[in-house]
């Protein structure tokens, strides 16, 4: 069998298997050839929610081929990525970039540091990321707009103490206007930041939690 013979699955190695598959289908689908990284978006956002689906509800099949359609997304925005006239990276690049980041932030791993709490592990990994961000003006810099707004206000909420700015508690427990419904709210999430607990999984188990009652109430 010649090298132009060969398909992906005739690759030992899965995630080269998996790469050159992509490949191929940038190569010769005539839908694929056509997507660009913003059309993607939508569906790396939808494919993310499936992982999460599958995390919280779903079976261990669920959860490891939602983690292959995740997956795929990566590997299309590569394959574009690879097409790029002017600054063209692959899935190898990506790959690399990806390790000698994460070797960075272990130094107690690969490195001579020591840590023996999660405490002091994450000492040296905001370390290292200031180390690699010293272009960056702002403890905000780096926070997406595009993430859900009670995942992105925990995340603000956290920069912002360290920048020693807390948010204003709100007046009354009972908001009287919209703008004291969003003081409410992030007070709300900064409690949960400083509890250790994750606001937008609070909020999306209690609508999972309304959904069965609704349906139960729906069933009779």
């Amino acid at each position: 069998m010649t090298s132009e013979q060969r398909g992906p699955e005739d690759i030992d190695d899965p995630l080269r298997a998996a790469a050159e598959t992509m490949r191929a289908v940038r190569e010769r689908c005539v839908w694929s050839q056509r997507i660009t990284h913003r059309d993607l978006v939508p569906y790396l956002i939808e494919e993310s929610h499936e992982v999460i689906d599958a995390v919280e509800d779903g079976s261990r099949a669920d959860l490891r081929e939602e983690l292959g359609d995740l997956l795929w997304q990566v590997l299309f925005h590569a394959a574009i990525a690879a097409q790029d006239p002017d600054d063209p990276f692959d899935i190898d690049d990506v790959a690399r970039t990806v390790t000698e980041k994460m070797v960075r932030r272990h130094p107690h791993v690969f490195g001579d540091e020591v840590a023996e709490t999660p405490e002091e592990v994450l000492v040296h990994w905001n370390a290292a990321k200031a180390a690699e961000k010293r272009t960056r003006r702002s403890v905000l810099d780096g926070i997406p707009r595009a993430m859900p707004a009670l995942a992105r206000a925990q995340k603000m909420s956290g920069r912002a103490a360290g920048a020693g700015v807390v948010p204003a508690q709100p007046s009354a427990l009972h908001p009287s206007s919209e703008e004291e419904l969003g003081d409410a709210l992030l007070a709300l999430v900064d409690t949960a930041r400083a509890e250790g607990w994750d606001a937008e999984r609070a909020l999306r188990e209690r609508l999972t939690r309304l959904e069965d009652e609704v349906r139960a109430a729906e069933a009779g």
